[in-house]
């Protein structure tokens, strides 16, 4: 008999079991896939790491949570500093003062701000001229934002992708505020702390279930009551609703599709990530993986005349697929506090992780509320 059976073999699911070990209980985990480490599985191809379900950098201002990783692998130093693509244009992310000198020619904060701003009166002058006084939807939102010129040519077809609708027809909360740097910094995030583990992410789920017995290609569902009947409690990182059988209805997600391919040069975009913004580009970025790990031209690098690159396709989901991110607007909002009262009731089962929050969490987040959510179960 087991402490804690824990579906799901992720980062939550990972993090507690192996606290949960630590502190003597015995746990089993299983998932559906044929590895463990869910969405930050990494595996090796021609010598390259790859991040088999897009890209993952670890970033976190909470020093706890990053001592906690590095307890398990080293971390490099990798800054995140993608690069958007619109038609022949490119220009570095986050929005900053290189940004703004790509798309206007300035060279001060000061030019730049007078440029954007701008911008903003005139979309909210036309905004009014239209008897219209606040946002109502995306597009209305990001114009009154940041102006035209970012608007149309970095955010407009870039969020339509990802999100399958038009920017006129996505609520206006889902950008709340866009962040401009008037600084010559590339570096996407803000944390104090900021890298990938040397090795990949894999290595990290494997020490963190050393002492876990794990059952792979295992579908809690097909066998629902022989499984939870092996252990006192369950821990469940899947979607809430499929939990309850879609009792109240199907909460809405994103999905995504990779196409990862070899190709025949050592260095094929020169960048990690590169955005594609146009809405006629189907994809929304493409990866270059060995740049996750190395820098320069170091014969560490990788073979020298290979490279592997993924392209990332949002795509609906469709039960059977894979869930990526929440829709959180208003009606699935609604939906999910009905499938949260539920889950409160619940006296042995545990609910943890995005696709059981139905929240976007980052890494670090995640990490934090599985270390939260294991130390109020054992101590």
């Amino acid at each position: 008999m087991y402490d804690y059976l824990i579906v799901g073999a992720g980062l939550f699911g990972a993090v507690f079991a192996c606290e949960a070990g630590r502190a003597g209980k015995r746990c089993l985990v299983i998932d559906k896939r044929p590895h463990v480490g869910g969405n930050i599985y990494t595996e090796e191809i021609v010598g390259i790491n790859v991040h088999k379900y897009g890209a993952h950098i670890f970033h976190t201002s909470d020093k706890a949570v990053w001592d906690y990783m590095n307890s398990f692998a080293e971390f490099n130093r990798y800054t995140n500093s993608p690069v958007a693509r619109y038609k022949d244009e490119l220009y570095n992310l986050p929005f900053n003062m290189n940004t703004f000198h790509e798309l206007w020619g300035v060279r001060t904060p000061e030019e730049a701000a007078r440029m954007i701003e701008g911008q903003r009166l005139e979309a909210l002058e036309e905004m009014r001229s239209r008897g219209v006084t606040e946002p109502g939807n995306l597009k209305e939102q990001a114009l009154c934002l940041a102006g035209r010129d970012i608007y149309e040519k970095l955010i407009e077809g870039y969020t339509e992708k990802q999100w399958g609708r038009r920017a006129s027809e996505l609520p206006a909360f889902i950008i709340k505020r866009l962040p401009f740097r008037f600084t010559y910094d590339n570096n996407y995030f803000n944390d104090r702390y900021q890298g990938i583990p040397e090795g990949g992410y894999t290595g990290i789920i494997d020490k963190m279930l050393e002492r876990t017995e794990v059952r792979l290609s295992t579908d809690f569902f097909r066998d629902r009551e022989g499984l939870s009947e092996l252990a006192d409690k369950l821990v469940f990182t899947g979607m809430i609703d499929e939990f309850y059988d879609y009792r109240f209805g199907e909460l809405e997600y994103r999905s995504l599709r990779f196409e990862t391919e070899v190709l025949d040069t050592g260095n094929f975009q020169g960048n990690a990530v590169v955005n594609y913004t146009e809405y006629e580009v189907p994809y929304t970025r493409i990866i270059e993986h060995r740049h996750f790990e190395f820098f320069g031209s170091s014969s560490e690098a990788g073979p020298a005349d290979r490279t592997v690159i993924t392209k990332e396709y949002p795509a609906p989901f469709k039960r059977g697929e894979e869930p990526y991110y929440p829709v959180n607007d208003e009606a699935n909002n609604g939906l999910y506090e009905k499938y949260r009262e539920l889950a409160e009731r619940e006296d042995r089962v545990i609910f943890g992780g995005r696709l059981s929050e139905y929240k976007y969490y980052d890494m670090h987040q995640v990490v934090r509320k599985a270390l939260e959510c294991v130390n109020r179960e054992i101590r």
